[in-house]
């Protein structure tokens, strides 16, 4: 995760990016000291096209669900008793599910030939062994209080929605800010997860505008990139009081803080 402080607008960027994750699948591998817990798979189902739900279940490994305290955090998961490298998975779900429910949900990308693909070719009761979890999360507290940040703009690419899901269903004060908008880019609605819950996300107070990037001939709405439809908005009145979320492809991220760079942003 990188994290960058802004002078004006308040920065809190997740790069999800592949090469991260494998250098720190890489090491884990390499120094052998992740301390592995064997967890039995709830549930795997599609999500969207490429894209899989999977549930595991950590209720008899209260030390693992405890592991997991801030959205944002990922960590380590291999197939058990496969000679394949751990994967680095973002868990979707919030923290409070792992200590009310005993679970950890995850939105996995298929990708042909990776640990990824394994994943979501098992099965209910399959076992996986996943590491504590890793990284800071988000630092909610830097655009914290929500009527010090009105507004909040919130940007996720294809599986980047995975931590965003837990950011928005643990709470950051949506309903107690101006405007909090989520861009939310996928190739089309077939490749966009979570779709079902975005009434309960705009109830919450977050306003949810799909981009595409290769839609049908009946899509209405933006079209695309994230950052080519944030752009054409540009509606940021006060900078001071503004917090920016990014999760996805460097490139997204990198487009999004030129733009912020306008504002006299480090």
């Amino acid at each position: 995760m990188i994290i960058s402080k802004f002078k004006e607008i308040r920065h809190l960027s997740h790069h999800l990016s592949r090469r991260r994750f494998a250098d720190s699948a890489a090491a884990a591998v390499r120094h052998d000291t992740t301390i592995w817990t064997p967890t039995p798979l709830i549930k795997v189902s599609p999500s969207a096209e490429s894209l899989f739900f999977i549930t595991v279940d950590v209720s008899k490994s209260p030390d693992l669900a405890a592991s997991y305290t801030k959205p944002g955090q990922y960590l380590l998961v291999r197939p058990r008793d496969r000679c394949v490298g751990p994967t680095v998975l973002a868990i979707s779900s919030p923290p409070s599910i792992a200590s009310s429910r005993g679970v950890f949900e995850f939105l996995v990308r298929s990708i042909a030939g990776s640990t990824a693909e394994l994943l979501c070719q098992l099965q209910k009761g399959d076992v996986v062994e996943l590491s504590s979890a890793i990284g800071n999360g988000f630092d909610v507290d830097r655009i914290s209080p929500p009527d010090k940040y009105q507004t909040v703009l919130i940007f996720a690419t294809g599986s980047g929605i995975s931590p965003i899901r837990s950011l928005i269903e643990t709470g950051f004060g949506a309903d107690k800010r101006a405007d909090v908008r989520l861009y939310y880019g996928a190739r089309n609605l077939n490749r966009m997860a979570y779709q079902e819950r975005f009434e309960d996300w705009q109830s919450s107070g977050v306003n949810i505008v799909p981009v595409l990037s290769r839609p049908d001939d009946s899509w209405t709405g933006e079209r695309g990139y994230v950052q080519a439809a944030f752009a054409r908005r540009k509606r940021i009145l006060t900078p001071m009081s503004t917090g920016a979320v990014l999760c996805g492809r460097r490139q997204m991220a990198e487009v999004c803080s030129s733009f912020f760079g306008q504002f006299s942003i480090e």
